[in-house]
Parts: C-alpha cells; sequence; structure tokens
C-alpha cells in the first residue's frame, strides 16, 4: 500500500473496525465507550468506500474486543469488519454477525414494559436478521433494529 492510499496512521497491535457506515461511527464509538478507554484511538470518518460509499474506519491500539462486545456493533452497524492487527499485519478479520439474543443492549420502546418499570437487564430475541426484527423477550413486542434506542 502506498503512503498515497493510507487514510490513517497504522497501528502495531489492536483492533481496526472497517466498513462502518459513516452516519453510523459516532454510535459505534459510543456503543463501545471508546471515549473512556486510555489509549490511543483514532477515528476515520466520511472516507469513500465501495462497499458502503461513505465510511467510517475506528483504530484502537492495544485494544482486543471480546465477542459480546462486538455483538453490540451488530445493532448498530451489522455489517463492519473487525480487524485484528499484530506487529502491524491484519492476523485476522471477523466479520460482525447478529447474535440470536441482545442482552443489555437496547431499550424496548413499549412504556409498559416492566423493563422500563423496574431496574432489570432487557432482553430482545432476533426474529429476522436480514430484516432486523428483534422481540422483546418481556412483553413481546417487536421493534425494527434501526428504531431501538440503545442503553
Amino acid at each position: 500500500m502506498s503512503k498515497k492510499e493510507r487514510l490513517v496512521a497504522a497501528i502495531e497491535n489492536g483492533s481496526v473496525i472497517d466498513h462502518i457506515p459513516a452516519e453510523k461511527t459516532f454510535q459505534v464509538v459510543n456503543l463501545l465507550q471508546l471515549q473512556k478507554l486510555v489509549m490511543p484511538v483514532t477515528i476515520g470518518f466520511n472516507f469513500s468506500s465501495k462497499m458502503v460509499g461513505s465510511k467510517g474506519i475506528i483504530k484502537v491500539s492495544d485494544k482486543f474486543f471480546t465477542d459480546d462486545e462486538i455483538s453490540r456493533l451488530s445493532v448498530v452497524a451489522p455489517n463492519v469488519v473487525l480487524n485484528i492487527i499484530k506487529d502491524y499485519e491484519v492476523v485476522e478479520k471477523k466479520k460482525v454477525v447478529t447474535p440470536d439474543e441482545l442482552r443489555g443492549i437496547v431499550k424496548c420502546n413499549n412504556p409498559k414494559c416492566i423493563t422500563n418499570n423496574e431496574p432489570m437487564e432487557t432482553i430482545f430475541n432476533v426474529m429476522d436478521k436480514e430484516n432486523g426484527i428483534v422481540k422483546c423477550h418481556y412483553c413481546d413486542k417487536e421493534q425494527h433494529i434501526d428504531k431501538v434506542e440503545l442503553i
């Protein structure tokens, strides 16, 4: 890769979240609480992408995300690619996959749901991954993943 092509500095070890739809970049930052990290975080925004048109990219030095953190990403950006970097090389690429169940990630939009009235973790079953339909475990209200509110 030439110097002209590299838009963001390389990292020695860590994670690169790539192919984030540009408008979702800062939601990903908030979801993973990257603003609370002490290690360097590089956020790139509005880069051109053949895959998603306009993309965001996030590089986090010395941080390797857990499967749980990665599954949280699927709520806001279901097709991102996570690259694991070791010694400046990509050693693994993971495509983010929506899990069958979302725990404590999104809020139920039914005001009468017990999760909005009692201090308890929300649980949603993912009914339709392709169309992004989730259903509250407690009140059975179905919601579209694009319309949910993150906790």
